[in-house]
């Protein structure tokens, strides 16, 4: 018996490593006599014929049986012991039923938030009765097959219009905003329907990244960002000196839209030539606003486009969206917090 335990630790070792069998019988190996043994084939790699981890714990298990400590047994057929250990264990019902309902639950966030990533869902979620940890969600998230909404196209430069020349020069570099109403940003893009495209200008509180301003329309001149500029300054009633960005296009270098300016007191700044990066915020609204209301809906009509976007604009975006650069508030939320913080004294209005 005294010889018998030696000789099988060495067969373990051996099968371990796939020298020989289960059944002690040894594998053959051929070879050339000269020449390169695998003939032009790719040698294997360095420890491809090892055995998988589930028969090297059934060795381990057998030398155990045997008096072997785990630790030795391990040793002999190069195991890692925190392998040997780790066993796949199946899910209690608790945490199946458990994945069930956040399952739904984040199905449900992103039924209103198609965009929402992990992170977001996250802070959703426990608004409501989940706490779930964030790389759970992630987990789940993953194993339901439910990324947020695709990424499309990257956005085109624009080329300049070299006619009009009458440019504001880029004061946005020089502003940090500290309080609402004193960096606007604005822009326009297109939404494409069946058969044609409408048009969307929108104006941008920076403070805030509230929408303050829009128009729709099924033309591209002068009077659809009139329109939402026209929108901003009422609802705003914006103080002389409040700055208003926008990139070189006709319709905000032209003559009606500098006379609107200076009517309503504010200071004119536009992007450099063929730059988005000066006009950023807007740019990721614009970004935003196809990602997770334009592509999902796919819109037919012009009327879908009048009868959807108020909605989004103002009850998602403004009202109920996360913004991570507003430590995941909404624009409405972050100014209502500003305000608070204005009425307590604990800062000073600009």
């Amino acid at each position: 018996m005294a010889q018998e335990v030696p000789r099988r630790r060495a067969l373990a070792r051996s099968a371990a490593r796939g020298r020989v069998g289960r059944d002690g019988t040894a594998h053959r190996r051929t070879r050339a006599q000269s020449g390169s043994a695998h003939h032009g084939a790719r040698p294997a790699k360095k420890g491809a014929h090892r055995r998988p981890r589930d028969e090297q714990r059934a060795v381990v298990d057998h030398l155990r049986a045997d008096g072997l400590s785990a630790r030795r047994g391990c040793r002999m057929i190069g195991l890692p012991r925190s392998t040997y250990y780790r066993r796949p264990r199946d899910p209690d019902e608790h945490a199946v039923e458990a994945d069930a309902d956040l399952r739904a639950a984040i199905a449900r966030v992103q039924r209103e938030f198609p965009g929402y990533g992990y992170r977001r869902v996250t802070r959703e979620l426990r608004a409501g009765p989940h706490r779930a940890n964030h790389k759970r969600v992630q987990r789940v998230m993953q194993a339901m097959l439910r990324p947020p909404s695709a990424r499309r196209r990257p956005w085109v430069v624009a080329e300049p219009d070299s006619v009009s020349g009458s440019w504001y020069p880029n004061l946005r570099a020089e502003i940090i905003p500290t309080g609402p109403n004193q960096l606007w940003v604005s822009d326009i893009t297109y939404v494409r329907l069946e058969r044609a495209f409408v048009f969307l200008a929108v104006v941008l509180d920076v403070f805030s990244r509230k929408v303050i301003g829009y128009a729709i329309g099924p033309t591209l001149d002068a009077r659809l960002p009139l329109a939402a500029l026209d929108a901003a300054i009422e609802s705003r009633q914006p103080p002389p000196g409040c700055v208003h960005h926008s990139d070189r296009g006709s319709q905000y270098s032209s003559r009606r839209y500098r006379e609107r300016l200076a009517e309503a007191g504010l200071l004119g700044s536009m992007s450099r030539a063929g730059n988005p990066y000066d006009n950023a915020h807007v740019e990721s609204f614009m970004k935003t606003l196809k990602h997770e209301e334009i592509y999902p809906r796919g819109y037919r009509t012009m009327g879908d486009v009048i009868a959807h976007h108020p909605h989004f604009l103002e009850q998602i975006y403004n009202n109920k969206r996360q913004h991570s650069a507003l430590n995941y508030r909404s624009p409405n939320a972050f100014e209502a917090d500003h305000a608070l913080t204005l009425s307590s004294g604990q800062i000073s209005p600009p």
